[in-house]
């Protein structure tokens, strides 16, 4: 049987949640991507329920100030900003190591640029 696009990201999603957990010290990197915008959160999931630490996405005021004429919500170098922002919050809590939950999406384009300006910007995965 076909399954659709989403269908088979759902299932390499949980098949990478098997292996991945974040905890207060350690805490997992979330990414969500929708056509128009991307999202990365820093999730504990030690607590029940996961308790959300830090959110940061292509709405969030500090990119609005900061965008450029090129710089799209929606593109690699949107979602590099995004990498370098989560970093920088991240780096003020006191957080200097995690773990990357890429949600399924295969590790390429704007997944992979926004991991790369996280881990440039002190992160460690």
């Amino acid at each position: 049987m076909i399954s659709t696009k989403q269908q088979r990201r759902k299932k390499r999603h949980l098949r990478v949640r098997k292996k991945v957990f974040g905890t207060r010290e350690v805490p997992r990197v979330v990414i969500f991507k929708s056509n128009r915008h991307i999202y990365a959160s820093l999730a504990v999931d030690e607590e029940i329920p996961n308790k959300i630490l830090l959110t940061v996405s292509s709405l969030s005021t500090e990119i609005k100030e900061n965008k450029q004429e090129d710089v799209k919500s929606y593109n690699v170098k949107g979602a590099r900003q995004i990498g370098e922002l989560l970093a920088k919050k991240s780096l003020e809590m006191g957080i200097s190591k995690v773990v990357f939950d890429r949600s399924g999406y295969k590790y390429t384009g704007k997944i992979k640029a926004l991991a790369d300006a996280a881990r440039k910007g002190g992160l460690k995965f």
